[in-house]
């Protein structure tokens, strides 16, 4: 096999490789943005630092934590099974469509189908932290 066959074989391959490595900068949001967007969340969840919890937790500092940790919120036995820390790569799904990603969740929401509005709703949550 030739070199230029090699490397018309291989190129494709390194840059398939490098993909990963593409993702996070594209991934990060717009805070500013992510805010406008979270809007419609605000129906049923709070941010507010030590803030009420609604038809859903509040979510003040909830990247890092644990799902279903929430002291005295009452979650569905599949969500606090899930095992899921939020993070980017655990809400991106999560916020595309809830049910498909931990059957059986009490979260009532068809899901944000724009990825730019999920990288940026991610990037607002990412600002908040709790005290």
């Amino acid at each position: 096999m030739s070199h230029a066959t090699l490397l018309f074989r291989a190129v494709p391959l390194m840059a398939i490789g490098l993909l990963p490595l593409a993702a996070p900068a594209s991934a990060a949001g717009d805070a500013a943005a992510g805010k406008k967007a979270f809007l419609q969340c605000q129906m049923c969840h709070s941010v507010e630092s030590g803030g009420r919890d609604g038809i859903g937790p509040n979510l003040s500092g909830i990247i890092g934590k644990k799902a279903a940790s929430r002291p005295g919120f009452k979650y569905s036995e599949a969500l606090k099974k899930s095992q899921i820390t939020w993070n980017a790569a655990s809400l991106d799904p999560w916020l595309k469509k809830p049910s498909a990603t931990v059957p059986g969740t009490r979260m009532i929401y068809a899901g944000m189908n724009d990825a730019a509005a999920r990288a940026n709703v991610i990037a607002y949550l990412a600002t908040l932290r709790a005290k």
